[in-house]
């Protein structure tokens, strides 16, 4: 697959928008490929279209690309290649490989509709390819405009996709391609061409939507004598619905999941297994394990659905496992600024939370307990007598404990004043006294996240609870 060449290949983005959930996918592959081959991964901003390129595209582009870890060895902006376009784009028009078209939009749609009356496959008729240099240049100076068209052989072309197999085109029914607007200005297929030849790309892996542009691209690269890479042509996102990603079904733009709470690493797994599976169909993995087993030729050729409900259960799970401390510093992210967050929070609440946007609601009380009714401090059928006792006699052995005990030592001390048989009826008041909840954490995780001065107050606010006698 590799041919003994160092692997190289490419991610080429256009900052014409935010970086796409497909796009990411494909920045992934191209990644991991590089990395299970020791080779380069090639960043390429291709900002040719100077009125829909956005620095802040670009930006966050990078921004995305960073977050995911897929560091890149070499980047390029297209934008400030210009001279190099010029160079081979006057190459071809000397050796007449490519010539000047000067026929109008208005000329060119009569001769499309022409041949679709003729129930023929549109394309350019060839009208100015017999025109000389001579006379291409003669009507150049004289003001006409013209894009630069490259001369496609009628023969058919075909290539060996790694993931698809023998892909074949007939060149007969393509026309010359327009590799340039007036002025040299290059269209996509060209530039892309010349960059990938210049950079010594290897592998061109992409999207399927791009199986089209392949067979004009290798024309290109046959014109100027370049080597031609593999290509792999990854399979489509799909919606549930089996019908192309839209924001119909969510948001497509990778910073969308960000702002959500979904995890770095969480996502990289999800988006190598959309259309890929390693050996031993494992699911859990990191990249470095995703690095060891990626495989091109696992790649499915039918679409990847889309499912939020799987890339919430890689989320739970990798949250569940994360660096507690990495795991504060992206939570402060998605909670009031005010709100102190302590390791002992984030560890109360980590395996109930799908997305870090679940968090602010979860630990809400911990920093403003709600106003709970009192009737939800009864275990069952207990009277409000029985609550008032045990929680009395459990804020004294809370009184007791020392300020920097662990939760192992709060539940020691806790339980062994605890009857085995009425640990409902002990613990469940404490644990709404502090929580102010029917559901939250237990209560010796709250003890040791609120501490013991504000864990008495919460009790000490119960117990004011139950002694007004409307509450009765």
């Amino acid at each position: 697959m590799t041919g003994g060449k160092k692997v190289r290949v490419r991610f080429p983005p256009s900052p014409t928008g935010l970086l796409h959930i497909g796009n990411a996918r494909t920045a992934l592959f191209n990644w991991l490929f590089a990395r299970a081959h020791k080779g380069d991964f090639v960043l390429r901003i291709e900002d040719t279209d100077r009125e829909r390129s956005k620095k802040e595209f670009e930006e966050d582009i990078l921004r995305g690309l960073r977050w995911l870890g897929l560091e890149w060895d070499e980047f390029y902006r297209q934008s400030e290649r210009f001279d190099i376009y010029k160079n081979y784009l006057d190459k071809l028009l000397e050796s007449g490989r490519a010539y000047r078209c000067f026929c109008g939009r208005e000329e060119l749609e009569e001769q499309r509709q022409a041949m679709l009356v003729q129930g023929m496959a549109p394309k350019y008729s060839g009208k100015c390819r017999s025109l000389s240099k001579d006379d291409a240049l003669q009507r150049t100076r004289g003001g006409e405009q013209y894009v630069v068209r490259l001369r496609v052989p009628d023969s058919k072309i075909f290539f060996k996709d790694i993931i698809r197999g023998k892909v074949e085109f007939d060149g007969a029914l393509m026309g010359d391609l327009i590799i340039a607007r007036e002025g040299g200005e290059p269209l996509y297929n060209f530039a892309v061409t010349v960059d990938d030849a210049l950079s010594e790309i290897t592998h061109v892996i992409r999207g399927e939507d791009h199986i089209s542009n392949t067979p004009r691209q290798i024309f290109v690269m046959q014109a100027l004598d370049f080597t031609v890479p593999q290509f792999a042509h990854l399979p489509m996102i799909l919606n549930p619905d089996r019908s192309k990603m839209s924001k119909r079904f969510g948001g497509t733009a990778l910073t969308d999941y960000m702002k959500q709470g979904y995890v770095p690493r969480a996502m990289v797994n999800f988006l190598a297994l959309m259309g890929w599976h390693p050996q031993d169909d494992r699911e859990l993995m990191g990249l470095e394990e995703l690095i060891q087993t990626f495989d091109l030729t696992r790649v499915q050729k039918g679409g990847a659905v889309f499912s939020r409900e799987k890339l919430d259960w890689f989320n739970n799970h990798h949250i569940k496992e994360m660096d507690g401390a990495k795991l504060l510093e992206s939570a402060k992210n998605f909670v009031p600024k005010n709100w102190k967050l302590n390791r002992a929070i984030i560890d109360a609440v980590r395996g109930r939370i799908n997305r870090l946007d679940e968090l602010e609601s979860l630990v809400h009380f911990y920093f403003e307990i709600p106003d709970y009714p009192t009737t939800l401090l009864k275990w069952k059928n207990m009277n409000f007598g029985e609550v008032e006792l045990n929680l009395e006699s459990l804020r004294g052995t809370i009184a007791d404990l020392k300020s920097r005990d662990s939760r192992k030592i709060v539940e020691q001390r806790i339980l062994a004043v605890v009857d085995e048989k009425r640990r409902g009826e002990m613990l469940w008041p404490l644990r709404v006294a502090l929580s102010g909840q029917e559901n939250s954490p237990g209560p010796f995780e709250i003890i040791e996240a609120l501490g013991k001065k504000e864990s008495l107050r919460r009790i000490d606010l119960a117990l004011q609870k139950l002694a007004v006698p409307e509450t009765y």
